[in-house]
């Protein structure tokens, strides 16, 4: 008895497909060094809470044994008051790049990310040369507010995460009246906030050990394959003409 199954997919290019397996997902030889986090906030004050939040997850991240880089966005120009080779622009590339996760923490200003988050992930192309500085790494989304607690900016956060075609994981956090958790040496002080932010981190490195070694397999698509395939079988094609 022949238990096949026939499927008709006329549109389908089978050579373009790719059916996962565990045996795809295996690494061979495990990246061995620190997790590499590059850690963005949204705020120029001199006390930006958002800063605060993100210079306490770079203590956080450290002790769950990553290496750290937090960049500082003053000096930074608009999208369009510069280009790519302007030092601050230069300087946020390469962090990105860098990077294997990164964690993205602003203010909420109108029920809305501040301009100088939006302006440092505009900043961020989705392609480099033959390089895609984002695609595939972990991002792990928080905001800070001075009222009571809201999600708009980590849900916009989440949408341009997807955008960059990173893996933005499932945790994220939001510290409502950000300046009652903070003590006079500008340190978090414990609460269920700081809590929710270790939470965050811990997963984050969870995420970024479990797919850096893997993330151009897990976001490698179908509709690009056949691409490919449609452009070689051209250029193919196109060879042999001339060669008549």
């Amino acid at each position: 008895m022949n238990n096949t199954v026939q499927i008709d997919l006329p549109n389908l290019v089978t050579a373009a497909l790719d059916k996962p397996s565990y045996e795809k997902l295996q690494i061979k030889q495990p990246s061995t060094h620190a997790p590499r986090i590059l850690l963005l906030y949204g705020s120029l004050r001199e006390k930006s809470f958002s800063r605060g939040v993100i210079e306490e997850s770079e203590r956080i991240l450290k002790m769950l044994g990553a290496e750290v880089k937090i960049f500082n966005p003053k000096g930074l120009p608009f999208p369009d008051e510069a280009d790519e080779s302007h030092p601050k622009v230069k300087e946020l590339r390469e962090l990105v790049t860098w990077s294997e996760g990164q964690v993205w923490c602003s203010p909420e200003r109108h029920g809305s990310m501040t301009g100088i988050m939006k302006t440092q992930i505009d900043w961020i192309p989705l392609s480099i040369g033959a390089v895609r500085p984002t695609q595939g790494k972990t991002l792990a989304i928080m905001q800070v507010e001075g009222g009571s607690q809201s999600f708009n900016t980590v849900n916009q956060l989440r949408v341009l995460g997807r955008w960059m075609r990173m893996l933005t994981i499932p945790n994220q956090s939001s510290v409502a009246k950000a300046w009652s958790e903070f003590d006079d040496n500008y340190r978090m002080q414990d609460s269920s906030f700081y809590d929710r932010i270790v939470d965050v981190l811990e997963e984050l490195v969870k995420f970024t050990l479990l797919t850096r070694d893997n993330k151009d397999y897990l976001v490698s698509r179908y509709s690009e394959r056949k691409e490919e395939l449609t452009k070689r079988d051209c250029c193919n094609v196109d060879c042999c003409v001339a060669n008549m």
